[in-house]
């Protein structure tokens, strides 16, 4: 894979903005997976999904590399990482608060919402020590929650074809961040296995109980 290829694909599916694809997905390409808020209110929840996972982490990312705590927005320093994760945590979990309203927006969507936040602290933990990939964090995570879905049975059809265009745009991403020496084949392995295996567990556990 050539470099401005991988570039643009480590963009695109940045850690910060999956989780907005992911949701976008849930309320309006998945008919049946979610009861409430009605089709034409659920603009509200990509707003607080976006402001808390991608804007106010990006902010914050931006202020640590003004006051000079970090280098770049692209942080390839392993001990660079642990503010911006532990910022993205904070605002992550802030907007699971936001999502968990009974009545109003649909359970899955605060337990989407609090896994992602738990991935995070995750990731944050283990960069403490190891360059684990937050993009192979969030692209597994992606998978496993369309796995859930599917296998749940609330998808459909739809939800087989989502989940296979996943399987192949994570596979790309980590592709991408190999071609660009961000990672290790473990570091990016890791990365998929924890998202996956954490959204699959948590999907599990929900069904036990």
């Amino acid at each position: 894979m050539n470099k401005q290829l991988a570039t643009t694909l480590s963009a695109v599916f940045h850690p910060l903005l999956v989780p907005f694809y992911l949701f976008y997905v849930v309320c309006y390409q998945l008919p049946g997976v979610l009861l409430y808020p009605a089709l034409p209110d659920r603009w509200l929840v990509l707003a607080v999904v976006g402001g808390f996972t991608f804007l106010l982490p990006s902010l914050g990312a931006a202020g640590l590399v003004y006051y000079g705590l970090v280098d770049s927005l692209e942080m390839p320093q392993r001990q660079q990482r642990a503010w911006p994760l532990l910022l993205a945590t904070t605002s992550f979990a802030a907007a699971a608060w936001l999502l968990h309203r009974p009545g109003l927006f649909d359970p899955l969507l605060y337990y989407m919402m609090a896994g992602m936040a738990v991935a995070v602290l995750l990731t944050f933990l283990i960069t403490l020590r190891w360059k684990i990939s937050a993009h192979g964090v969030g692209m597994g995570g992606a998978v496993g929650l369309l796995m859930v879905l599917y296998l749940g049975g609330t998808a459909g059809l739809v939800g087989l074809w989502w989940l296979a265009g996943i399987v192949v745009v994570a596979g790309a991403v980590g592709s991408a961040r190999l071609a660009l020496n961000a990672h290790t084949p473990a570091q990016v392995w890791a990365g998929l296995a924890l998202g996956a295996g954490l959204v699959l567990g948590f999907g599990a556990g929900l069904a036990l109980g």
